[in-house]
């Protein structure tokens, strides 16, 4: 059954994943891949983008409704390597204290454009009366709620542990318009035990967008 993007306690309805053996790609990560993904993510150039981009597929624009522009599929060590960019002063030894403190999880993203046939404003009646002239108004920044997610593994729902969106706005010198949004899910690593993930995204308007992994091929 479809989901709709609701808090997350009512994100993700539906049967649990069975617990299956073997995981599909490294995780737990060992003291050395952790110390890896730290160096990666402290070299500051183009190597780490390089990396990260094998875990994110790019979408055409469509000829109408949202633009959901990528969907990424984020192991622990591209975690690792992400979190160790992203912190100054940050070292291997700190790196390791802290992997050791969060349970591994496999993060998943979506990022939404607004479109022209989607855009920052809705037409809509001014009143409840028939023939009502039509006006604008914005679009909410919470829209992303109206778009339902799910994420597939051996035709079963797999459960994130969390799951949250954010709106994205392009500010100018007078003003910030919104632009689309970010969709974030967070599942444990060990949930992932298939050589195929599927990423399932159904906006309110327009077709629906099927992605697909393959975490055995990913670090």
């Amino acid at each position: 059954m479809p989901l709709q993007l609701r808090p997350v306690a009512a994100l993700f309805c539906g049967l649990l994943l069975l617990a299956q053996p073997g995981i599909a790609f490294d995780t737990p990560l060992s003291d050395h891949a952790v110390r890896e993904a730290y160096f990666l993510g402290q070299r500051h150039d183009d190597s780490l983008a390089e990396f990260l981009n094998k875990f994110t597929q790019y979408l055409q624009v469509p000829q109408s409704g949202p633009h959901i522009e990528s969907v990424s599929f984020f192991t622990p060590y591209a975690l690792t390597a992400i979190n160790s960019s992203e912190r100054l002063g940050y070292s291997a030894q700190q790196a390791q204290i802290d992997h050791q403190k969060t349970p591994e999880v496999v993060r998943i993203t979506v990022q939404i454009w607004l479109t022209a046939s989607y855009g920052e404003y809705i037409v809509r009646p001014v009143d409840s009366r028939a023939g009502s002239p039509k006006g604008y108004q914005p679009r909410p920044a919470n829209f992303w709620r109206e778009f339902r997610v799910r994420v597939l593994q051996r035709d079963q729902m797999v459960i994130p542990g969390s799951a949250h969106g954010e709106p994205v706005y392009h500010c100018g010198e007078d003003a910030c318009d919104l632009t689309g949004a970010v969709l974030t899910f967070e599942f444990p690593a060990e949930a992932f035990t298939a050589d195929t993930v599927t990423v399932l995204v159904t906006p309110p308007e327009g077709g629906e967008v099927s992605v697909d992994f393959d975490p055995t091929a990913l670090r």
